[in-house]
């Protein structure tokens, strides 16, 4: 079986139209990459013409403020591939005179750019040799040649790369590493693949033996921390709250979210949340303070953590005294921060409550 021909043959009939196929400028091809790492294609195309729109260059990028640029970002998730973005542009514009880097080793060593990313620009952008490694490659390799090592050990990934990079087209890399990743997508999907319509329905190790649930093989299950946020949203009689920006090393960092009363489990009243410690230090910002509504928890998943969030809406007459990190803002005004989606969601069901 000649894989490379086979592969590229399939995708020249069923390649999608998507728009960072069809430029070679290195800056868009990065952005897409980084879009649509942790993303969905159907997800990310949006995120991509937003960011072309708003910002056609790489020098347009760096001279944006980070905050616009997580505004723009804001519901894509994994915030620190934005922060990266706006750090490698900055670093592109200002220290490269706004010229990429045209070789691997160089390109690997800007900011928020792995193996994969260096191998995908570097053959989509400049057609070089590389052969891409993601998770639709794992699936279509470790299924198809029957690699039963764990994905998630180095030898894994030093088998797979190794594997991948013998069956690379070197005249088209650029056609090949496409072909790969679009087969992984629409046909050698994760779940319930049509292994019948497969063009390597008779050489697939794992349709064979009738053992495709199981690759790709991985040791390692990704264990979630539980976590129960106390969100406290003040409302004064001017319509002013308080925002919290997360400088933290934490989740959302540099996004804007309410005051936050952490706890090891959920607080059912609000007499036990004022009597928090951390509910302290706001008692001292307020002249006066009253309750008015706790929500329902809401939960919120993220890869390795499970949140359980619960607004607790508070009238006050007025907030003073503002420490570091923390801003009074008009409610409305919500809208022009950088946000996770939970504040958001939030935020929108709370103005949806107010118009009835």
């Amino acid at each position: 079986m000649n894989f490379s021909e086979q592969l590229i043959e399939w995708y020249d009939q069923n390649k999608r139209d998507l728009p960072w196929r069809n430029t070679k400028n290195p800056y868009k091809i990065w952005l897409s990459e980084i879009i649509l790492q942790q993303t969905r294609v159907n997800q990310g195309w949006s995120y991509y013409t937003k960011f072309i729109n708003q910002f056609p260059t790489i020098i347009d990028l760096a001279n944006a403020t980070e905050e616009k640029v997580l505004k723009l970002w804001q519901g894509l998730g994994y915030y620190s591939r934005a922060r990266n973005l706006h750090f490698t542009a900055k670093h592109v514009a200002f220290n490269l005179n706004g010229i990429f880097p045209t070789d691997y080793n160089e390109i690997l060593k800007l900011k928020g750019v792995g193996e994969y990313t260096a191998a995908a620009i570097s053959s989509f952008a400049y057609n070089q040799p590389f052969p891409v490694v993601d998770g639709n490659v794992f699936r279509v390799l470790t299924r198809i040649f029957g690699v039963e090592i764990p994905i998630d050990s180095n030898e894994g990934k030093k088998a797979i790369y190794s594997l991948a990079n013998e069956l690379i087209d070197s005249k088209r890399p650029l056609l090949f590493n496409q072909a790969i990743m679009e087969f992984g997508a629409l046909q050698c999907i994760p779940k319930s693949p049509s292994c019948q319509s497969c063009i390597f329905n008779q050489n697939c190790y794992a349709s064979i033996n009738n053992r495709v649930t199981l690759f790709p093989i991985k040791q390692n299950k990704i264990k979630q921390r539980f976590r129960y946020f106390n969100y406290l949203v003040f409302i004064s009689e001017r319509n002013s709250t308080l925002l919290h920006k997360r400088i933290e090393n934490d989740i959302w960092k540099n996004l804007y979210d309410f005051p936050l009363v952490e706890t090891e489990k959920p607080i059912e009243n609000i007499e036990t949340l004022i009597l928090h410690s951390d509910f302290q230090k706001f008692k001292t910002w307020l002249q006066t303070f009253s309750f008015i509504k706790k929500s329902l928890p809401i939960k919120h998943v993220l890869s390795h953590q499970k949140i359980m969030a619960t607004f607790w809406l508070i009238n006050t007459s007025a907030i003073s005294k503002i420490k570091k990190n923390y801003t009074e803002i008009n409610f409305d005004d919500i809208k022009n921060y950088p946000v996770p989606v939970l504040i958001e969601n939030y935020v929108t069901s709370f103005k949806e409550l107010e118009k009835k």
